[in-house]
């Protein structure tokens, strides 16, 4: 990979990442309500969670799309559905205090496990297929993968930083309230352009 290519690469990266999303949205509302000690399990399967999806997209899960386009409109329909559980979920988060023994954020497992109902993260990883690995070569993919590995460390830090910086000004429970239930309409909202696109 040339370094022009790779430059262009980062920007693709950083643009996508930074954005708002599904992911983004849940690793500030997490970081708001559990703080960043707790929220490393669920910022980890997320900064390593796409950037492992992209390898197996890249060699071959993508064609499965091409070969059976109805595939695409279920993984829409079950992205819906997860999607919308998991706003229920922020949007009745309890402040922690308050909150049972029950309540914490995604696990590494379960965040990883996200991207794959993540509609952001199909558009991202078909995306980037298409444009920095034509070939789709093993090497190729393992670029974009290491680049979207690298800068999204740094971004999903930035959101769970930026949920804990809003930690202080959520204290009171009712802030906490509207909080959630703002970022759990931001999150269906989010789904929206992929899905209409």
């Amino acid at each position: 990979m040339t370094p022009e290519i790779l430059f262009a690469l980062a920007l693709f990266c950083a643009a996508t990442l930074f954005t708002p999303g599904p992911n983004n949205l849940m690793l500030m509302a997490s970081g708001a309500n559990f703080g960043l000690r707790r929220t490393v399990p669920h910022l980890s399967g997320v900064a390593l969670g796409f950037p492992l999806m992209i390898v197996p997209v890249g060699l071959g899960v993508m064609r499965l799309f091409d070969l059976w386009p109805p595939a695409y409109l279920i993984l829409k329909a079950l992205s819906v559905v997860y999607i919308l559980w998991l706003a229920w979920k922020i949007a009745h988060a309890a402040p922690p205090r308050e909150s049972s023994a029950e309540a914490r954020p995604l696990s590494f497992v379960q965040a990883a496990a996200f991207q794959w109902v993540n509609p952001k993260a199909w558009s991202m990883a078909l995306g980037a297929i298409t444009l920095y690995a034509t070939g789709r070569e093993l090497s190729s993919i393992l670029w974009v993968a290491g680049a979207f590995l690298a800068i999204g460390i740094v971004s999903a830090l930035t959101w769970v930083t930026l949920g804990t910086g809003v930690r202080r000004l959520l204290a009171k429970p009712a802030r906490l309230r509207v909080f959630n239930w703002v970022m759990a309409g931001l999150l269906v909202a989010s789904m929206l352009p992929v899905l209409i696109g």
